[in-house]
């Protein structure tokens, strides 16, 4: 099946033929989006078609994407995707929200959402015969890059900012790919990575310049189409979806599969979604607060090292995806993430500071009465908290470190009140 028609410039419309390989608009340099033939999909295909299907990954939604799986089932191409769904008790008592779901990107093989983006790329590389694929990351795209590239023997080059935590850089090394670290920012590493991938002719898998990354992220949005939408009615509330921002391609590729399936006439009503930045990396909340697209670049300096970035590469679409759907954006305070790494630690869910700037968000969303309790809401944590012990540990008291005997373990008990 020819999965889809080509691409459309998002701000121009300028149509470009499939046979092309390209990354960013060749009339205005905008943002490309990958155009499915949704007539074909029409005439082969319902939405029962899809839940039927036993395909435990992203890939149970081939028949919606421009690449065919490249790996087959015996890869770890085939864990990326199909995140579970939870719906914590703790996090509802202390949201007082009646409709509550939080979706775990952690589960994803490199533990974080970036692996629905480099799964499809990595299909795209193989499909157009490309030797290596290079990406700039803080570590997260690159560790889900090096994996998904490594689970098919694809060549792999990650240009990464030497202050990326160590455990990101461990992925990235231990999957094989080739890892060079710039001093310098993610945005430096990011056109550094576009120069080599022009003068090597290397495919670049850039978040936000690749319009196939949003092809991955927007499989997110099919998941909760059947995970969640397709379960329950709101009357006239929306679903209410929170997201973390850095280069705005997660939300663009929310957006993007939320709009496939309407046109589809697969869904009945638009989410709201909602994007939240660190007030210390907040390039795409300020263009949204402005009334504009045009992005102004700021110097990001949250420890939320996974949406840190100076010049948003898809903040244009980013901003659009809230407008367009009657969301928002949120800028939170760095204190107010780590405060949401505990309250999600509390009910058994581990994120790194990015994942939970989205729950942080939500939680100054109903302080201010931007929400109210019945609003459904669901809330996407982005990654893994092993990902930034780091930040994890700054959440957190020390352990208590006392001798080895039980007359020292009652007494520390006594001292924390937890025994008589």
């Amino acid at each position: 099946m020819n999965h889809y028609l080509g691409y459309r410039c998002t701000f121009c419309d300028t149509e470009i033929s499939p046979t092309e390989i390209l990354y960013t608009c060749p009339a205005c340099g905008g943002n490309l989006d990958v155009v499915l033939d949704y007539r074909r999909i029409q005439q082969k295909y319902r939405p029962e078609d899809i839940f039927s299907r036993a395909e435990g990954s992203l890939w149970r939604y081939e028949p919606l994407l421009p690449v065919t799986d490249p790996g087959g089932l015996a890869t770890p191409l085939h864990a990326a995707g199909w995140t579970p769904v939870y719906q914590p008790e703790r996090l509802i008592r202390g949201l007082g929200l009646r409709k509550f779901w939080l979706k775990d990107e952690g589960k994803n093989p490199t533990a974080s959402f970036k692996d629905r983006a480099s799964a499809i790329v990595v299909a795209r590389s193989r499909e157009i015969g490309a030797d290596v694929v290079v990406t700039a990351s803080t570590g997260n795209a690159g560790a889900a890059l090096a994996g998904m590239a490594a689970a098919i023997e694809q060549n792999a080059v990650i240009l990464a900012p030497k202050t990326a935590p160590a455990a990101k850089i461990a992925q990235l090394l231990i999957y094989g790919a080739q890892v060079v670290l710039v001093d310098g920012s993610y945005d430096d590493a990011f056109d550094l990575t576009i120069q080599a991938s022009r003068e090597f002719g290397w495919y670049c898998r850039n978040t936000g310049y690749n319009p196939f990354t949003a092809e991955g992220k927007k499989t997110a949005a099919f998941e909760i189409w059947e995970q969640v939408l397709r379960h329950f009615r709101a009357g006239n509330k929306p679903l209410c979806v929170f997201v973390s921002v850095g280069d705005g391609n997660i939300i663009s590729g929310l957006h993007k599969g939320f709009k496939d399936l309407m046109a589809l006439g697969w869904l009945e009503r638009m989410p709201r979604l909602f994007g939240v930045q660190s007030e210390l990396s907040s390039a795409v909340a300020d263009a949204y607060l402005a009334g504009t697209e045009v992005i102004t670049p700021v110097k990001a300096t949250t420890l939320a090292d996974s949406i840190s970035v100076n010049l948003p590469r898809d903040g244009g679409r980013a901003v659009r995806a809230a407008v367009e759907t009657e969301g928002a954006y949120i800028k939170v305070a760095d204190a107010d993430i780590i405060r949401a790494i505990i309250d999600l630690g509390a009910a058994g869910i581990f994120a790194e500071p990015a994942g939970a700037a989205a729950l942080a968000g939500l939680q100054k969303a109903l302080a201010e009465g931007d929400l109210l309790e019945d609003d459904p809401v669901l809330v996407i944590n982005s990654g893994n908290g092993l990902k930034d012990i780091r930040a994890a540990m700054m959440a957190v008291p020390n352990p208590a470190i006392i001798e080895p005997t039980m007359s020292a373990l009652k007494l520390h008990l006594e001292k924390k009140g937890r025994i008589e």
